[in-house]
């Protein structure tokens, strides 16, 4: 029997789809489509796989069930009676449903939720006389409504729980950075996988680890153990085991020096942690210091900073002299480097003092963001030229 192609859409955070579609292209896939919150393509669940084991930016991926016009929650119910939820649901299964509803006949989403889940079961009941259970665990099939105005597409949640989330953080630290806008944001750098990478600030420590994982091509879905494909009726668990192993085979040591370094001894201990359960933690150097003290290695690479953004007044105020010493940082300690600040701050990041060679937006969940680039010259700027 011929695999079901089907359109794919790949989600994620804005202003990130442009870094994903690159991610997509890189894995060989064409006749995609950019659109502001994701990437469209078409394929096979054995797509969506192998989306879901590599894509280290996406959010989900979502496979098209069907789409179709209804106007009210019955013709909705009508329409999904009449598509073959069995080929995917198992009769003795167990589906969630999640939702966008943005369609002036419901004001509650929970309904029309609902009108699906009655419609599903109801034609299970028609044909196979007894209906897979549904309910609100999420571990199992997960089925995704998107109904604007009277526009329906349903499709099979083939990720499950959210992929941005890598998988390996056991400590999630201060204030962290979520794995994919992480690895997004070393993307949108100059980082060529192989010069130093210098994370002072580091927290947690995602970026470094992401770094790694990047410079050692290890693919972020190793780390997890279910996805919602593995729940569907034509999921094969040895293409499965098949992919996977290709996968760890594409693994390679690097040689890049990646370091990480906070004034936080209970932050570095952090770090450490999740980089062990990435299996990183042999290629990142720790230290705990000060940035302001730290001796950046002669070379080449990037030097990137989150810092704090300040979100109360008396905060804002006294960072102003981080931002300042971040500029000095950059101009003393980083010559050779290109010096990159990540900050939710617009005012803050006036007070660094550098001439900024590129802003890159992006969203720290709602909080506007922007990655700010600097080309950090050796010596004087008239004689690097």
């Amino acid at each position: 029997m011929m695999a079901r192609k089907a359109t794919i859409f790949v989600i994620c955070a804005p202003q990130i789809s442009g870094i994903l579609h690159q991610e997509i292209k890189a894995l060989g896939y064409s006749g995609t489509t950019e659109h502001a919150l994701g990437v469209q393509l078409t394929g096979t669940l054995e797509d969506t796989m192998r989306l879901n084991l590599y894509l280290r930016t996406a959010n989900k991926v979502l496979w098209q069930v069907a789409e179709f016009y209804a106007a009210t929650p019955e013709q909705l119910y009508q329409k999904a009676g009449k598509l073959p939820w069995e080929d995917e649901i198992d009769v003795d299964g167990y589906f969630n449903i999640d939702s966008y509803v943005k369609n002036d006949t419901i004001t509650d989403t929970r309904f029309a939720n609902l009108k699906l889940k009655d419609a599903i079961v109801d034609r299970f009941t028609r044909i196979k006389g007894r209906r897979p259970y549904s309910g609100p665990e999420k571990d199992k099939t997960r089925i995704y409504l998107h109904w604007r105005d009277n526009q329906c597409n349903v499709y099979y949640d083939t990720s499950g729980g959210v992929i941005a989330k890598h998988g390996y953080r056991k400590i999630p630290g201060k204030a962290p950075m979520l794995e994919s806008l992480a690895a997004a944001v070393i993307m949108a750098s100059r980082w060529d996988g192989r010069s130093n990478f210098i994370n002072p600030m580091c927290g947690s420590g995602t970026l470094a680890i992401e770094a790694a994982l990047l410079a050692t091509r290890t693919a972020p879905g190793l780390f997890r153990k279910n996805f919602g494909f593995m729940h569907l009726r034509s999921f094969n668990p040895e293409k499965w085991q098949a992919m996977v192993q290709e996968a760890k085979n594409k693994v390679r040591p690097t040689s890049a020096l990646i370091a990480a370094s906070d004034i936080s001894a209970d932050a570095i201990a952090i770090a450490r942690t999740n980089a062990r359960a990435a299996g990183m933690e042999q290629y990142i150097r720790f230290a705990v210091s000060d940035f302001k003290q730290l001796t950046v290695p002669a070379g080449e690479g990037v030097v990137i900073l989150n810092p704090e953004y300040g979100e109360r007044l008396g905060e804002v105020e006294e960072l102003r002299h981080v931002y300042q010493a971040l500029g000095d940082f950059f101009k003393q300690q980083c010559q050779g480097y290109w010096g990159y600040i990540f900050t939710g701050n617009r005012e803050l990041a006036k007070v660094i003092g550098l001439r900024t060679k590129r802003k890159v937006a992006f969203y720290n969940g709602q909080l506007d963001c922007r990655l700010l680039e600097y080309e950090l010259y050796r010596g004087s700027r008239k004689a690097a030229g």
